[in-house]
């Protein structure tokens, strides 16, 4: 199972270790699970996805992976996906609301006596310089300027789609052996399977005519072949015979 790292812990990219456990992985028909880096292009970090194949390492992008939701098989390298599963993001989760605070009661100015005009006065001392500093403090405050709006974020560029490539190779010689190749990808899936020179012509015959004009030339050479080859057995038999015939005598 994939472990947890720390929020401030980066992913480690794809050690040699991790590419031998996942090839072992989709060769026991388990395609494990991976999860997208800061540097993973056209795709968001933290999603997940599923390893369908691996390349060869010296395309760079060998990794043919399916995101979590999607049906398309993107190319990644080995820096842009990890096996170590991102930790949840908890920054999300709601504020905390502040407790309420109660109001102060107010106090009751019935037993209050009324401000008299002495108490009206200013207070000695006071200066023209405290009553414009009071009116300035009464203006108000210039508003703050709208923000700049922020740029539009750059579209990443879309990845093209690679299609696993199938090869299918038939192979004839002079003594009528057929075996059949195929490649899937980059691998080879069937090796030197043997198969009769009759089903080849017969699929030869279903794809194409110039592919069944050469399977059917290649056949008449082998069968011009065994034919000479059983005329000049049955002249030695024959000789044979007749060798044996004249001992008997």
């Amino acid at each position: 199972m994939p472990s947890r790292t720390p929020s401030n812990a980066k992913p480690k990219p794809l050690s040699d270790n991790d590419l031998e456990q996942i090839t072992s992985e989709i060769e026991a028909g388990r395609p494990p699970m991976v999860w997208f880096t800061a540097a993973a292009v056209g795709v968001t970090e933290g999603r997940s996805g599923k390893v369908v194949s691996l390349g060869d390492p010296a395309d760079g992008d060998f990794l043919q992976i399916r995101p979590t939701g999607s049906k398309d098989v993107l190319s990644f390298g080995p820096t842009e996906v990890t096996l170590t599963k991102p930790p949840r993001d908890r920054s999300s989760s709601p504020p905390k609301t502040a407790p309420e605070q109660k109001e102060a009661p107010v106090p009751s100015t019935a037993s209050q006596p009324a401000p008299t005009a002495a108490d009206k006065k200013p207070a000695p001392g006071s200066s023209a310089a405290t009553a414009n500093k009071a009116e300035a403090e009464a203006k108000p405050a210039p508003a703050p300027r709208p923000a700049a709006p922020a740029k539009a974020a750059k579209a990443p560029a879309a990845r093209k789609t690679k299609t696993p490539e199938v090869i299918v190779t038939i192979s004839g010689s002079s003594e009528g052996e057929w075996t059949v190749d195929v490649t899937n990808g980059k691998k080879r899936t069937v090796r030197a399977l043997p198969v009769a020179g009759p089903a080849v012509a017969q699929a030869a015959k279903l794809l194409h005519p110039e592919v069944a004009e050469v399977v059917e030339g290649l056949l008449e050479t082998v069968r011009g072949a065994q034919e000479a080859k059983v005329q000049q057995l049955q002249a030695e038999l024959e000789q044979a015979r007749k060798l044996l015939d004249e001992l008997s005598d």
